[in-house]
């Protein structure tokens, strides 16, 4: 078996390092000029340059339309996907400044050709926005093939025209506006820089949507030439609208979601949020100037604290709790929570570029007392809901302390941690974990065959007896008495991310992870695509730092061998063996059809799914936090009826359906 180049050389020698150092001079700075170092090293601007990168350029145009909208200029955006998938953003605001700049330049294109250039660091043109770093509009005219901008304002319409970032003509007077203001956007992505220039129409609806949750009164509409169809977003009841649609396939605790609004000062907050009753997950999402915040930050740390709080005293107050129960967590109060929190502030203080986490400390402070005082009140004026939400958390900390006990019984087996891998672990050689991969298989047949056919220098195999544990329908303590769970948590070192776990052992940790990259590889049948969602349940619910690092991905091992005696060839759908059987000259040809990983050989199981050269992998990933979430609960959790009507509407989809 040819293995030589599966592991790639890292390492450079040392007689390499003097050469690198000596080549290092006053000659190797470059100085890169205007938007240059935007398409040297797109990745730093827009995140990626595949399919998320592609869709970024859309959202940094429309995030200045929705700053108009936050200052109050303007109340309606359209977005048009173009049939030769061109975008154009439309927006009824101020339109961007036109005239001479003290550059030299007009101010519009200053705008669009020059990095950090906007009306948004000192103050004067937005007073709240969410792009803060003057970069947006600027890189999608870098990395796209043409640019075209319209401003109409001042009575006239302005535009201008550029390519890759270069203007190709001067800023002209179109004509008079009339009653026509704001801006239009059109751009064509350069396909030199990305993977693929194919917008999703779902994907940019997700967006789009979610923009107008976050601004009611806002009207939003996506409209695609390319098939003819169209959405429209408007929703006046805002966040209290989306906290609707996140549980309109739940059942809920209480009827009507609590919402919380408030000023302080230059800072705004609202709040939405309703406790389900059939799920123990949380969802929370939050915002800082319409920025999606998934770390978290200050507003989160306030409206947690303050959640506990409210509760605790209330309970305590109002007989809800009993003398001898303990105080609720923070962890039993947000059992079976959804919740929104938005916040919009005068220059927000974000931890590192990405904006994940809001570091405002002022904001911890103005969202706690808020959400104190205005969620009392709502208990003190629906009683009845309150000790509801106060019973349910009750359980949670039953089952929270039972969980515990569960954990404390597998530290003490050391099932969790220590040096002792679990036996049915293959592991590999290699101890650098961005070196190393871990294949989950499913039995021992396809265990087998992936041991034999492996690089063991780099390839460890985990095999699963059995179906794994539904993890969206139980608690942390059945979940640590599942063996195929526990010993698979052990194999990959890092422990378990749950809010029982977080007191000490067991603490997810991801730089604790024995393996970069971790493979689910199943049969291509019905019980294999089961077993992969179960699994991808498990990592979503569990590690999802795992699927944040870019560490999990989804082996596609090919249905079919093709072959005529002398030639092999492999395909992974119908259309692909088609064109595979048309290409050999001979009509005598071999069609064999994989049931499953167990009927390859080594050999065969190398060359198609674990050979670095040959083989293809998806990459897990989640896009948008909110759909996952209610995929998963849809498909894995305890209600049949949303499971149904999902599968009642796709059911024509399907294709090659294992029977």
């Amino acid at each position: 078996m040819a293995k030589k180049n599966a592991v790639a050389e890292v390492a450079s020698t040392s007689s390499r390092a003097r050469k690198a150092t000596s080549d290092y001079g006053a000659g190797s700075i470059q100085v890169l000029e205007g938007l240059e170092a935007v398409r040297k090293r797109p990745g730093m601007y827009i995140g990626s340059t595949d399919e998320r990168g592609l869709h970024h350029l859309v959202y940094e145009v429309v995030d200045n339309s929705v700053d108009e909208a936050m200052a109050g200029h303007a109340t309606r955006i359209v977005v048009t996907i173009h049939p030769d998938n061109s975008i154009e953003v439309s927006d009824d605001g101020r339109g961007v400044p036109v005239g001479k700049h003290s550059t030299g330049k007009d101010a519009l294109e200053v705008v669009h050709t020059v990095l950090h250039a906007g009306g948004k660091f000192g103050g004067g043109g937005y007073k709240v926005s969410g792009g803060l770093h003057g970069v947006g509009v600027s890189v999608v005219n870098a990395l796209s093939i043409k640019l075209r901008v319209e401003s109409a304002r001042d009575g006239y319409v302005w535009s201008q025209e550029y390519s890759r970032g270069v203007p190709t003509t001067k800023v002209v007077k179109v004509s008079p506006s009339g009653s026509r203001r704001g801006t239009t956007t059109r751009f064509l992505p350069d396909p030199e820089m990305f993977e693929t220039t194919e917008y999703s129409f779902e994907t940019l609806a997700n967006r789009l949507r979610e923009s107008a949750y976050l601004n009611k009164g806002l009207w939003l509409t996506l409209i695609d030439k390319r098939a003819d169809r169209e959405a429209t977003f408007y929703f006046q009841g805002g966040i209290v609208s989306f906290v609707r649609h996140l549980n309109r396939k739940r059942k809920v605790t209480h009827d009507r979601p609590v919402y919380i609004e408030g000023v302080e000062g230059t800072t705004s907050v609202e709040v939405a949020l309703q406790y389900q009753s059939d799920s123990w997950s949380e969802t929370l999402l939050a915002y800082a100037n319409n920025i999606n915040t998934v770390d978290g930050g200050t507003h989160v740390t306030g409206f947690r604290a303050a959640l506990t709080s409210a509760l605790n005293d209330w309970g305590r107050k109002n007989g809800a709790m009993k003398e001898s129960d303990p105080n609720l967590t923070g962890e039993d109060v947000r059992e079976g929570l959804t919740a929104i929190i938005s916040v919009k502030l005068v220059d927000p203080q974000f931890e590192g570029q990405t904006k994940a986490k809001l570091g405002t400390a002022a904001v911890k402070g103005i969202v706690q007392t808020l959400v104190n005082k205005r969620l009392t009140q709502f208990l003190e004026e629906n009683p009845a809901d309150g000790r509801e939400v106060i019973r349910q958390s009750l359980n949670a900390a039953r089952g929270r302390e039972a969980a515990r006990k569960a954990k404390e019984l597998v530290m003490r087996k050391g099932a969790l941690e220590g040096s002792a891998l679990p036996g049915k672990l293959a592991d590999c050689q290699e101890r650098d974990p961005a070196k190393s991969e871990l294949y989950i298989v499913e039995g021992e047949s396809a265990g087998g065959s992936a041991k034999q056919g492996r690089d063991r220098r780099f390839q460890a195999i985990f095999p699963l007896r059995g179906k794994l544990l539904n993890v969206e329908k139980a608690r942390i303590d059945k979940i640590l008495g599942s063996d195929n769970i526990r010993t698979l948590i052990t194999a990959l070192g890092a422990g378990i991310q749950d809010a029982s776990m977080e007191d000490g052992n067991g603490k997810f940790d991801l730089a604790k992870i024995r393996y970069h990259r971790i493979i689910i590889m199943t049969d291509a049948d019905v019980d294999g695509a089961h077993i992969r969602t179960l699994l991808l349940t498990f990592f979503y619910r569990y590690m999802p730092a795992v699927i944040e690092a870019g560490f999990l991905y989804i082996a596609q091992p090919p249905l079919y061998r093709i072959s005529t005696g002398k030639e092999t060839k492999y395909a992974g759908n119908e259309k692909d063996r088609d064109l595979a059987i048309a290409s050999f000259k001979t009509k005598n040809v071999s069609v064999q059809r994989f049931k499953g990983l167990g009927e390859m050989n080594a050999e065969q199981l190398w060359e198609t799914a674990m050979n670095p050269e040959n083989r293809v992998f998806s990459q897990a990933r989640i896009e948008d936090a909110a759909v996952a979430n209610e995929v998963f609960e849809m498909l894995m959790g305890e209600r049949v009826e949303p499971r149904r009507d999902f599968i009642k509407a796709e059911a024509r989809k399907v294709q090659n359906l294992d029977v």
